[in-house]
């Protein structure tokens, strides 16, 4: 399917953020990225990609700025870039990496890595790894590629419980970008952080299949965690209310990563005997106000709908920060 491209002039700011813009184009919700696209402002002339509004995307319920011809048409790449994002198209732009920088370490010594399947169990991961721990999080490829996109990622820097988002390979628009999952762990570990959360971005990709969807990632990065010396942790996505049966109880995505990662710890709230087979039990007690003033949401759902999904993510937070001061 080609990209479907719409023409027309921002007729409205709602919202200005750290790498985000939403506003509206001829009256439709659009979102935009200043630092790809150039800055936005009323009246001006430009192009949104309209096709996830078109589908009825539940994630997607928004245009996307594609270009903007007022103000957008004399943009440079940052000093000294070279390496490309998004490479061979039309959204191809340079980027320092990491990596370029000298003195990363060759090994991850330990290093907690929480694999998440969904963008949704970071808040709760983040909350269970706790206070006074300097935690990163690891953008995958598998759901949204910009990590602007996030609330979850603002709230969370705002609250003090996260410092830095690393766009790891097809991702882009984060405080650092690296070339992949290796290199992204290996920088987090070069910078003395006490953990590391990898989770795909807002909006999983998903078929229905067991095999095709955006949380296979978590296994990709558990093989790498593990194969670099880290230690991985694979949150448990897990649901007693989800309306669609492959999702209630244990998700079958979580089912396939286990399949896929072998042997990995996986933590599952101590006192519920219903947790996949070889499940780290961990003491949950007090999760929900160790979350009290964080955004914790999962497809329209918060923790007194959905409490099983919040607690479970929460629990591999949790076993990450033991043994780790």
């Amino acid at each position: 399917m080609p990209l479907e491209l719409l023409r027309g002039r921002v007729t409205g700011i709602a919202e200005r953020t750290d790498g985000l813009v939403r506003l509206e184009v001829e009256g439709r919700p659009c979102i935009a990225y200043p630092r790809l696209t150039g800055p936005v402002a009323l009246g001006d002339d430009v192009v949104v990609n309209a096709q996830a509004v078109t589908l009825g995307l539940g994630s997607g319920g928004f245009d996307v700025l594609h270009v903007n011809l007022t103000r957008g048409l004399a943009l440079t790449a940052e000093p000294e870039a070279h390496v490309i994002k998004l490479p061979y198209t039309s959204l191809q732009h340079a980027v320092v990496h990491a990596e370029e920088r000298a003195g990363l370490v060759d090994g991850l010594s330990g290093l907690p890595v929480v694999c998440c399947t969904l963008h949704s169990q970071l808040v709760p991961v983040c909350a269970g790894i706790g206070r006074g721990r300097r935690i990163a999080y690891v953008q995958l490829a598998g759901g949204a590629l910009p990590v602007s996109l996030s609330d979850a990622v603002r709230a969370l820097k705002s609250a003090g419980r996260l410092e830095i988002g690393v766009a790891a390979g097809a991702c882009v628009d984060g405080d650092l970008a690296c070339v992949g999952v290796p290199s992204a762990l290996l920088v987090c570990a070069s910078e003395g952080y006490d953990a590391a959360v990898c989770a795909v971005g807002p909006g999983i990709v998903g078929t229905g299949s067991r095999w095709g969807h955006g949380a296979v990632a978590a296994a990709e990065a558990i093989a790498t965690a593990r194969a670099l010396g880290g230690r991985p942790i694979l949150a448990i996505r897990a649901s007693e209310d989800d309306p669609r049966s492959r999702h209630r109880g244990i998700s079958h995505h979580t089912e396939t990563v286990l399949r896929l990662s072998g042997d990995v710890e996986h933590a599952w709230p101590a006192g519920r005997t219903d947790g996949p087979e070889g499940a780290v039990p961990v003491d949950t007690t007090g999760w929900q106000d160790a979350c009290a003033e964080l955004p914790l949401s999962h497809m329209g759902r918060g923790p007194d709908e959905d409490p099983l999904f919040f607690e479970a993510a929460f629990a591999a937070g949790r076993l990450a920060a033991r043994n780790r001061t």
